[in-house]
């Protein structure tokens, strides 16, 4: 160690020389005002130095930390942001499953308020049944319902919704029953055009569609008519609606008259049995029978007010009974007592003809 600085001595001499005097320069001297801070001609060379040679160290470190802290926050604290983020997607999709829930249930509940507000206007037993299937065939077109004989269903019982009518039960068995569809080709219903007041006979086609049997041609028949059961099936009572006439066409002798139905056979949920047949709601029977007479019969026969049973008896209260005419004459003359025609004088009276016998003539010879 003695050999270095004896060896070196003189360097060492200079350089510490050297750092003596460069400490004093700095400060002693001051950095020229380059900017326009008051205070800028006050720093010193030494601090200047010393900022200038701390600077990258403290950049490097700054930058490290930086990318330190969005390591932490883009991955460690990430992890959580994505944990919290799957928990709300699972919430988001059980609330989004939640609300479909509550829209069917409510689209269910406006179905059936509907079938309950047509089962209280309907004037006959009726019961109100779910369809739990279909035979899963275009051509049989059957439906599947959850009541039968327990519930007092029998076959040929009508099957109606709130917007037409259906079809008809096939089969029952204790708890289910068959319905055969209104567009089977082997289901049929009696019917009447609202307007025109031509009844036919409604029936099914192998393609789904339903028309109208048995009806001569027509113009008065116009697409979009309504057509309601005219009840002369013995299955459907009167007035119900079973579609709208969709399209009129031709063949030989009869008309084609294809009728939409009114009732969706298609997307059946809720449907209605009936028990009991009976009369429509009164809005609907007046809309069946007090329609004015159209055709060539309400062309011609003139138009009469219908009169209550009130009216009829007060008339013929005082309507005065009816009296036989009098005779001119008594007729005194009895077969084989009239006198000969010879012996009359045309224009005398003659009076000396034999009277008729009487009674009590006739009792004394006896």
């Amino acid at each position: 160690m003695d050999g270095f600085f004896a060896r070196y001595r003189n360097a060492l001499v200079l350089i510490a020389v050297l750092v003596v005097f460069t400490i004093g320069l700095a400060v002693q001297v001051r950095r020229p005002d380059y900017g326009s801070r008051e205070d800028g001609k006050h720093v010193r060379f030494f601090r200047y130095w010393a900022v200038a040679l701390v600077s990258p160290f403290e950049r490097l470190f700054r930058a490290t930390g930086q990318g330190i802290r969005g390591t932490w926050h883009n991955y460690i604290d990430l992890r959580d942001v994505r944990r919290q983020n799957e928990q709300l997607k699972n919430d988001l999709n059980r609330m989004r499953l939640y609300q479909a829930a509550m829209a069917e249930d409510a689209r269910q509940g406006q179905r059936l308020q509907a079938l309950l507000d047509f089962k209280q206007q309907y004037i006959a037993k009726t019961v109100a049944a779910q369809v739990i299937g279909t035979s899963g065939s275009e051509q049989s077109r059957v439906l599947y319902i959850d009541k039968g004989i327990a519930d007092g269903l029998k076959p040929d019982m009508a099957v109606i919704t709130p917007d037409g009518i259906v079809g008809k039960l096939r089969d029952v068995f204790q708890h289910s029953a068959q319905v055969l569809l209104i567009s089977d080709t082997t289901s049929g219903a009696g019917v009447v055009l609202e307007t025109t007041r031509i009844r036919g006979v409604l029936r099914g086609t192998t393609d789904g569609r339903l028309r109208i049997l048995d009806v001569l041609p027509d113009s008065r028949i116009k697409p979009g008519e309504p057509v309601l059961t005219s009840g002369g099936d013995q299955v459907f009572p009167r007035g119900l609606k079973a579609g709208v006439v969709e399209n009129i066409g031709q063949d030989r002798n009869y008309a084609l008259v294809t009728v939409k139905p009114t009732a969706n056979l298609a997307r059946l949920e809720e449907v209605l049995v009936v028990v009991e047949k009976g009369a429509v709601a009164p809005e609907q029977v007046a809309s069946t029978e007090d329609e004015p007479e159209t055709g060539a019969r309400g062309e011609h026969l003139p138009q009469l007010k219908p009169e209550t049973p009130d009216e009829v008896a007060k008339n013929a209260k005082e309507a005065p009974l009816p009296r036989p005419t009098p005779a001119i004459r008594q007729d005194t003359y009895s077969p084989g007592a009239t006198p000969s025609a010879a012996t009359l004088t045309p224009g005398a009276r003659h009076d000396n003809a034999a009277p008729a016998p009487s009674t009590e003539a006739g009792g004394d010879q006896h």
